[in-house]
């Protein structure tokens, strides 16, 4: 018997990132710079924590917003880092992973017909997100001129007025870009004039190397109109462990709630165990880790110019996004390079159109391996130039 496919699921292509790994799988010693995931493990105290709970035989499920002294936490530590000031019981709920905090609300908030606008380069399950929820994506290309923020000429040109939602990440997965304050008020003003709803995704918040992260949710008008995307996969090297939170407002946050109570129910246990555990004790841990990925960053962003290879001067997150010699296309040049040379990296275009030409490069990996892959591409470059 063959399914029918639903027509949403056939217009969502396979995900670029995948084929690239597929075909580091078919080579030996291959160094991958692909992967969004920090290389450092979670911190012992979380462990303990999560090996304690399963030993007393915490293995229910929690309610479904997620464990309320958990909850509480979150609420302390948004507003103590971020400025940020949510409700626990009604305006707070635990996920498993932002990314299903996303999907929810996508799911929440996009009726079919609805066009969600998109500033890309983009963390690439945006768009799918969108089409199955059975939105229409307008993309919104940010430019290295503009060092990949958001602009308001750059909404109004690709028609972002006429949205019902925006959609962005900062610091930006993949370009490493930031937005400080004075930059998204215009981008606030903006979504105030045109009625959108904001998704701003902000788990990279901790990972900002140039000043504070500021969330755009703190700035004039935008409480209401916006949900905060945030978790521990990132900054406490939780992937594993799949645990993020939304906040929001009351309703909205119900609406997210009523989806995830019939659709995941709770957020694992085990991980919200070791999510409290890290919220109270781990901050030291956190910042080293931040420490030694702003000297990777550093050192990541020295060798590329060294090479040749124009790069934009990341200030966020874990990644750089330098650009391809001429006479390669992105995609190209990460083929070759994986194939010649063992090293995996991602072409920009699988982020959306804007990422042409460029690479995403993740330096969530320790110094000596950063240094043999450089170079390889320093080697890879050479025998093409």
């Amino acid at each position: 018997m063959t399914f029918e496919l639903s027509d949403r699921v056939q217009t969502v292509p396979p995900s670029g990132i995948r084929r690239f790994f597929e075909i580091a799988e078919e080579r030996d010693e291959v160094i991958s710079l692909g992967v969004g995931e920090p290389d450092f493990a979670t911190p012992w105290a979380a462990r303990d924590a999560a090996i304690t709970s399963l030993e007393q035989g915490k293995t229910s499920y929690t309610a479904n917003r997620g464990k309320r002294e958990l909850r509480e936490a979150i609420a302390d530590y948004v507003a103590n880092r971020f400025d940020l000031g949510y409700d626990p019981d009604e305006e707070i709920i635990v996920t498993a992973g932002a990314s299903e905090a996303v999907d929810l609300a996508f799911r929440a908030f996009v009726d079919p017909g609805d066009t969600v606008a998109i500033a890309q380069p983009s963390y690439i399950s945006y768009e799918p997100g969108v089409i199955f929820a059975g939105g229409d994506v307008l993309p919104v290309p940010t430019t290295e001129e503009d060092e990949f923020r958001l602009t308001v000429e750059g909404l109004e040109e690709a028609g972002a007025a006429d949205a019902d939602m925006l959609v962005l990440c900062y610091p930006n997965n993949p370009t490493g870009a930031i937005m400080p304050g004075e930059d998204l008020e215009p981008i606030a003003e903006f979504a105030r004039e045109h009625d959108l709803t904001v998704l701003s995704d902000e788990i990279y918040a901790e990972l900002t190397y140039d000043g504070e992260h500021t969330s755009i949710a703190t700035l004039e008008g935008m409480r209401d109109r916006t949900i905060v995307f945030n978790g521990f996969s990132k900054a406490h090297a939780m992937t594993g462990l799949r645990l993020g939170y939304a906040l929001g407002p009351a309703n909205a946050i119900g609406a997210m709630n009523k989806i995830h109570q019939y659709t995941m129910l709770s957020a694992p246990t085990t991980a919200q165990y070791a999510a409290l555990e890290a919220l109270d004790s781990c901050a030291d841990d956190v910042q080293e880790m931040v420490d030694q990925y702003d000297r990777r960053r550093q050192f990541v962003l020295s060798r590329f110019r060294e090479i040749g290879m124009d790069v934009f001067e990341a200030k966020g997150a874990f990644y750089c996004f330098p650009e391809v010699p001429e006479g390669f296309t992105a995609e190209e040049f990460a083929e070759g390079v994986l194939r010649e040379q063992g090293v995996a990296v991602v072409p920009g275009d699988v982020f959306g159109g804007s990422g042409e030409g460029h690479l995403r490069v993740s330096y969530a990996t320790g110094l000596e391996d950063l240094r043999k892959a450089l170079n390889r591409i320093e080697a890879f470059v050479q025998d093409h130039a």
